[in-house]
């Protein structure tokens, strides 16, 4: 008699453990792979998918499928067209109907991201969800002045009273006034609060003083809190001593704190300089602000004025808050003097950080550095800029001491580190490093580098002989048993073997409107099997630019990374004229056919592009030289256009084959009221995107 045998495959599990397989796995991505196994996988994902993001258009909400019964991160911030508002455009009956009908089919939210133009969104969405902890509202437009003070957030405490733990208004414009009397009003709710995000980019002021003193006494049980604000002394109710004071005494519970410049957030790469002047916050008080937060895990100041002689205030922060991991200074001088070799000091001593960022200390040097990379031992995220007197001595040193353990390095701002020389700071983690951001400095002509790199490998010099307490350092670092891995492999100081970035998954980039990117492969970043991502952020001002000497900017130069299929292409601060412009000078129609030349030669699937601007006008908005380039992408999946564009320009785009989702987004401050420039109204969106849904995609 012939034996059977059979074969026990996945699906043969238990349903009960199926689901908690399927409800393990986070990523979208791999869970929408999993849903195409089966039919059973198929019900297994949605019934225990969590997050869902809703695209389309909003006038198609009745067909939105009930089978996603378990989601309770619900996000509509995304539904088009993009900044209206949410089914503003319907009859109110059928309003209350579709609000209904996203109750019925998502019963189980509990977190809501929602573009809020109105409050009148909020009144209809929020009474079916009653038990929402987190709520997040976007808005790049203009704060209506018909709203009352405060309205735009009453809806949210009356209908959520119960259960409201977080609120998020990073991306959402209102006036600093608002809030406050709104948390007075309702005390109950605010006291539960436990995160409130207000770190809003757009503002100019940021909150006063006596606002984020009234905000946290009304949220008392704080864990999370980051607010915009200005600690500039000039500046009417500036935050200084007594502000941060009163945050430590308020909310003693906080675990993480943000407290940014609006200066800084307006232009993050800005370097003070000397004349950057003083900030009211002083080192006795910040010792006392951290002795009232011994439960902080995550603290930002980022002040935009001098913080002097800061190093005992951040040894203090060692013994106050033993749970701190992440750290972001900035313009605080004085952070690691690093006087003594055998003696840490300042930020050195915060053994437990696992992420570091310093900007703009004027007086860190590479005897500094050093010494972070001796005391803090556990880093895997190291960021820093505008240190002009950083070399890539002190930063390569550094980062060999931390190379089991550093895995994400940010440099940009500082004089002596331009490409050629961060990419040889870090070249001992090259083959262990996932993300990277760089500026691209060149120091000359694209023969000028490669010569550059070709006299470095082979006879470098020593520029600093006469630095004795560095070389001792160095001669320190390379017999501790610490640096363990201190020690190159040629008698240069440089690795001579040929660079492989081989964990290398994301790249980002700063580059000067006006230069080009095809150096970048020969400064040694030509060869990265797996980067998967990329950000390319170009800033400056075209007005008085003379037209490029190439024609292209030298996007086509990123083909030789196989796997490269998402890219960031910022152009956003890119300023210039969108109208007729000068003799001899080009509009931003042909800068944008500079920019994107080339980008046809890239196997992308995703793409972010944020159109050049004219500032005068308000206007970003895609060109037809820019239409037509981005048609060449044959490969896109996702494209999102952070900005305006004709009807007919967008029409370009239906000639990718495979092209599934196109999203126009005035994500920018202020985004246009009435966009009179562009066809783009919501009329055109809802026929494009109909054509875009008409088409036959392969798979």
């Amino acid at each position: 008699m012939a034996s059977s045998t059979t074969t026990t495959t996945l699906s043969d599990l238990p349903d009960v453990i199926l689901s908690t397989i399927s409800s393990l796995v986070s990523d979208s991505r791999a869970r929408n792979s999993l849903s195409l196994v089966s039919h059973k996988f198929l019900a297994l994902e949605r019934s225990t998918r969590s997050h869902l993001t809703l695209r389309g258009n909003a006038r198609d909400l009745s067909l939105v499928p009930g089978c996603f019964r378990s989601v309770s991160h619900l996000d509509l911030s995304f539904l088009s067209p993009w900044g209206h508002t949410l089914l503003a455009s319907l009859p109110l009956d059928h309003q209350s109907l579709l609000a209904l009908r996203l109750k019925i089919c998502f019963p189980s939210v509990e977190s809501l991201n929602v573009y809020s133009r109105s409050p009148t969104s909020l009144e209809l969405l929020l009474p079916q969800w009653p038990r929402i902890r987190h709520i997040k509202l976007l808005r790049w437009h203009q704060r209506a002045s018909q709203i009352p003070l405060g309205g735009d957030f009453v809806p949210i405490f009356e209908h959520c009273c119960g259960f409201l733990e977080s609120l998020d208004l990073s991306a959402f414009y209102h006036w600093t006034e608002d809030l406050p009397p709104v948390l007075l009003r309702y005390a109950d709710v605010a006291a539960r609060l436990l995160r409130l995000d207000l770190l809003t980019a757009s503002f100019t002021e940021g909150y006063k003083s006596s606002e984020i003193v009234s905000i946290t006494k009304s949220c008392p049980n704080l864990r999370e809190f980051r607010v915009a604000c200005t600690f500039d002394p000039r500046y009417f109710e500036f935050v200084g001593d007594e502000t941060l004071s009163a945050v430590a005494t308020n909310c003693p519970s906080l675990t993480l704190l943000h407290m940014v410049d609006t200066a800084s957030l307006a232009n993050p790469r800005a370097i003070p300089g000397t004349e950057a002047g003083d900030s009211a916050v002083t080192a006795g008080t910040l010792i006392e602000v951290f002795s009232g937060l011994p439960n902080l895990e995550e603290l930002v100041l980022d002040v935009g004025k001098n913080v002097n002689h800061s190093g005992v205030a951040l040894e203090a922060l060692n013994s106050k808050c033993k749970k701190l991991r992440a750290l972001k200074l900035g313009q605080f001088q004085g952070v690691c003097s690093a006087t003594d070799w055998g003696r840490l000091d300042g930020v050195a001593l915060c053994g437990g950080l696992q992420s570091l960022s310093i900007k703009n200390s004027e007086d860190l040097t590479d005897m500094g550095l050093v010494a972070v990379g001796r005391g803090c031992c556990k880093l895997t995220k190291f960021e820093i800029q505008g240190c002009e007197n950083v070399t890539v001595k002190g930063l390569r040193t550094m980062v060999t001491l931390r190379r089991m353990t550093l895995t994400d390095v940010r440099i940009s701002c500082c004089k002596n580190l331009d490409t050629t020389s961060s990419l040889k700071a870090i070249e001992p983690i090259c083959d262990r490093i996932k993300k990277l951001h760089i500026d691209c400095v060149w120091s000359g002509s694209e023969e000028e580098v490669k010569e550059k790199l070709e006299t470095s490998e082979t006879n470098h010099q020593d520029d600093d002989d006469d630095d004795d307490d560095y070389e001792r350092s160095l001669k320190r670092c390379k017999y501790s048993s610490e640096a363990e891995h201190c020690s190159t492999s040629d008698g240069n100081g440089f690795f001579s073997e040929e660079r492989v970035w081989e964990k290398l998954e994301y790249l980002s980039l700063w580059i000067s409107v006006g230069e080009f990117l095809t150096p970048l492969p020969m400064t040694g970043l030509d060869d990265c099997p797996n980067l998967e991502e990329i950000r390319i952020k170009i800033e400056g001002d075209c007005r008085g630019k003379r037209r490029p000497a190439e024609p292209e900017f030298g996007l086509s130069c990123l083909a030789l990374y196989p796997k490269l299929s998402k890219m960031k292409l910022d152009c956003g601060d890119t300023i210039g004229f969108a109208l007729t412009a000068p003799p001899m000078q080009m509009d931003l129609s042909l800068w944008e056919r500079f920019f994107l030349t080339g980008i046809g030669s890239l196997s992308l699937s995703e793409l972010d592009y944020w159109p050049p601007q004219d500032r005068d006008v308000n206007q970003r908005s895609l060109s037809l030289p820019g239409a037509g380039l981005l048609q060449e992408c044959l490969t896109l999946r996702k494209l999102f256009i952070h900005g305006t564009a004709h009807e007919h320009f967008m029409n370009f785009l239906l000639r990718i084959p495979n092209l599934r989702d196109v999203q126009l987004r005035a994500d920018y401050y202020p985004a246009p009221e009435n966009d009179m420039s562009t066809e783009m109204r919501v009329g055109s969106c809802s026929r494009f995107e109909d054509q875009l849904n008409s088409r036959n995609i392969i798979d």
